[in-house]
């Protein structure tokens, strides 16, 4: 079993930053592309960063300039680092991974339960 468990989020003002972390444990062989989505209330979920195991990052137009994205592979972990947060920055944000459970496997992609970003004053 693989579980990945989200951390970080929390109230915060407008124009304040965020940290969010993800870990990754388990029956883990490899770790492919690790990324952060987020659902706001009555919208579709959204990805708002992604990055490849060699650390490519790739970001949602929202989000290009206030938030960065980056992984320590020996820690199986992602951070999303989220800064000059604005109100319709507010979302449920979900951390997703690729991984394998081992060599023979093909990858599958697992999910956090989220953590909840409120950006209010």
């Amino acid at each position: 079993q693989v579980q990945l468990v989200e951390s970080g989020g929390g109230l915060v003002q407008p124009g304040g930053s965020l940290r969010l972390s993800c870990a990754a444990s388990g029956s883990i062989f490899s770790i492919n592309a690790m990324g952060w989505y987020r659902q706001a209330p009555g919208k579709e979920r959204e990805l708002v960063a992604a990055i490849s195991r060699g650390g490519t990052p790739d970001y949602a137009d929202s989000v290009k300039g206030r938030f960065a994205i980056s992984r320590d592979n020996a820690k199986n972990t992602v951070y999303l680092q989220m800064n000059s947060l604005k109100p319709e920055d507010t979302a449920v944000y979900y951390c997703n991974a690729r991984i394998s459970g081992n060599r023979y496997t093909l990858p599958m992609d697992y999910w956090g339960k989220g953590t909840l970003v409120t950006v209010s004053s």
